[in-house]
C-alpha cells in the first residue's frame, strides 16, 4: 500500500472550512490503496473555533502528527496571525522526518494556507517526493480589481497576501505532480498563466458530504444557538461565512422580501431569515455582514445574524430543523460553495439565488436540488423578484406536491459522496506518480 502525507494545518478538534475534505476522506483512503499520515498544527497554537465532536469522525488508526507553531501571543504583536506562516518552519523539518521515516510516496497539500504549498517544491528538491495540490480557493485572484467590485478586506494584509501569491504561486506549481480543484475556473486560470501547467494531471473534485455527519448531527444535544418559533412562521436558514462577494444576491433576496411585504403584508409577517456563523472568528469577535444589507433594504426586522463561526456538526443540526435552506450565490462566477452538499443530505427545501453562467448555477442544475432564482450582477432584477414572490407563496403553502424539483439522488451519490470522491482523489494520486515517472 502506498503512503501519502497530508498537510493540513487545521485539524479536529479545530473547526475550519479547509480541513473538511481531509476529514471526510480519511475513512476511505485505505480502501483506495493509500495509507494516510496527517501533518497538522497542535490545536493549542490555533486561535480558532473548537468542535470536539469532529474528532469522532476520524478513524482511530490514522497516524496524526501535531506540530507546534510560532506562538500567536508574540506573532500577533507583529500583525501575523496566519497559521501557515507561523507553522512553516516547524512543518519543514517535521515533514522531512516523516517523509523519510514513514517512507512517504506522495505529499498532498489540502488547505488554504497557501504559503505551505511552497514546502512541496522544497521537499521535492530535498527528498525527491512528488506533491499534489488541492486548490480549494484561488491563490492568485483579480476579483477585487475587476470593475464594480467591492474594496478588498484586510488592508495591508490583503496587499501582502497578494504579493506573496504573485511571487510564490508560479514557483510552487512549477514541479507539482497533479492538482485538484473545486472549480474548473481555477484550473483554467493556471493554464492561462503557466505554459508548463498544460501537461500536469488535473481533476475537478468537489468537497462532497458524508451521511456519517448527518447521523452524528442528529444525535447532538440542543444547539448552542436557537431561534424562537412562533405558530405559522416559516424559517429560512443560511449557515456559513458571508463575505464581501455575497451582498449582490442578498440585496436581491431582501429587496424581493420588501416588495413581497408591500404587496402581501400579512403573509410576509410569517417569513423569518436567520444567518448563522457568518464569519470565521470566535464568539465576541465577529461583525455583522448581513444585517447592514437587510437594513439598507428595509427588512432588518425579518432578519437576524450570528457573526461568529459555529461548529460544522452544529450547523448540520440547525439545517435539519429549518423550513428552508438559503443558498445565495457570489458575483465570483467560479465560487463553488461546499455547503450545497450537506444541504442536499439535510433533505430540506433549498432556495438558491445564483448568477447566470456560474459554477453554482451548474451545480444546482445537475443536482436538481433547489428552487432557483437566476440573475446577472448588473442586469434588471424584476424576474428574480417575481420568482422570489412565487417561492414565498409556495413556502407559506407548505410546498404543495410537485412544487419543488425532484432531487437527482443518483447523481449526488456518484459524484459527491465522500467515499466516491476519495476514489477520484486516489486515481489522481496514481496519475501524479505516473506523471513524475514519465518525466524522469
Amino acid at each position: 500500500m502506498k503512503r501519502v502525507l497530508i498537510v493540513s494545518p487545521h485539524f479536529p478538534p479545530i473547526n475550519a472550512p479547509d480541513l473538511q475534505r481531509v476529514r471526510m476522506s480519511l475513512p476511505y483512503y485505505r480502501s483506495c490503496g493509500w495509507d494516510p499520515v496527517v501533518l497538522c498544527v497542535e490545536d493549542k497554537e490555533i486561535d480558532g473555533v473548537r468542535e470536539p465532536e469532529l474528532t469522532e469522525t476520524i478513524p482511530r488508526e490514522i497516524k496524526i502528527v501535531r506540530c507546534p507553531a510560532l506562538p500567536l501571543r508574540w506573532m500577533r504583536l507583529l500583525g501575523v496571525r496566519n497559521i501557515g506562516l507561523r507553522c512553516w518552519l516547524h512543518f519543514l523539518f517535521a515533514g522531512a522526518r516523516l517523509i523519510r521515516r514513514e517512507q512517504i510516496d506522495l505529499v498532498f497539500f489540502s488547505n488554504t494556507q497557501f504559503v505551505t504549498f511552497t514546502l512541496g517544491r522544497v521537499w521535492r528538491a530535498w527528498l525527491g517526493t512528488p506533491y499534489v495540490f488541492d486548490l480549494q480557493d484561488p491563490w492568485r485572484t483579480n476579483y477585487y480589481e475587476r470593475a464594480g467590485s467591492r474594496r478588498p478586506p484586510g488592508g495591508w494584509k490583503y496587499k501582502f497576501a497578494r504579493l506573496m501569491a504573485w511571487l510564490l504561486e508560479g514557483w510552487s506549481f512549477r514541479h507539482v505532480a497533479a492538482v485538484m480543484s473545486v472549480s474548473p475556473s481555477y484550473l483554467n486560470d493556471l493554464r492561462e498563466r503557466y505554459v508548463t501547467f498544460s501537461t500536469v494531471p488535473t481533476a475537478v473534485i468537489g468537497f462532497g458530504a458524508t451521511r456519517t455527519d448527518i447521523v452524528i448531527a442528529r444525535s447532538l444535544s440542543t444547539p448552542s444557538v436557537r431561534y424562537e418559533r412562533l405558530g405559522g412562521e416559516i424559517h429560512f436558514l443560511y449557515t456559513g461565512a458571508s463575505g464581501p462577494v455575497m451582498p449582490h444576491s442578498l440585496s436581491v433576496l431582501f429587496d424581493g422580501l420588501r416588495l413581497y411585504r408591500e404587496k402581501h403584508p400579512d403573509r410576509a409577517r410569517r417569513l423569518r431569515f436567520h444567518f448563522f456563523g457568518t464569519s470565521y472568528v470566535a464568539p465576541g469577535q465577529g461583525r455583522d455582514s448581513v444585517m447592514p444589507v437587510a437594513e439598507r433594504c428595509g427588512v432588518a426586522d425579518h432578519v437576524d445574524e450570528i457573526p461568529h463561526r459555529l461548529g460544522h456538526l452544529e450547523c448540520l443540526r440547525l439545517q435539519l430543523e429549518a423550513d428552508v435552506l438559503l443558498l445565495p450565490g457570489s458575483s465570483d462566477l467560479a465560487y463553488s460553495p461546499s455547503k450545497i452538499y450537506p444541504y442536499f443530505l439535510a433533505d430540506r427545501p433549498i432556495l438558491a439565488i445564483v448568477f447566470h453562467d456560474s459554477v453554482l448555477e451548474r451545480l444546482v442544475h445537475e443536482l436538481s436540488c433547489a428552487f432557483t432564482v437566476a440573475m446577472t450582477e448588473h442586469g434588471p432584477k424584476e424576474k428574480a423578484h417575481a420568482a422570489l414572490e412565487d417561492f414565498f407563496d409556495l413556502a407559506l403553502a407548505a410546498f404543495p406536491p410537485g412544487s419543488l424539483p425532484a432531487k437527482n439522488q443518483h447523481y449526488f451519490d456518484e459524484h459527491f459522496l465522500a467515499e466516491n470522491l476519495t476514489r477520484v482523489q486516489a486515481r489522481l494520486f496514481e496519475r501524479a506518480l505516473e506523471h513524475v515517472a514519465a518525466a524522469t
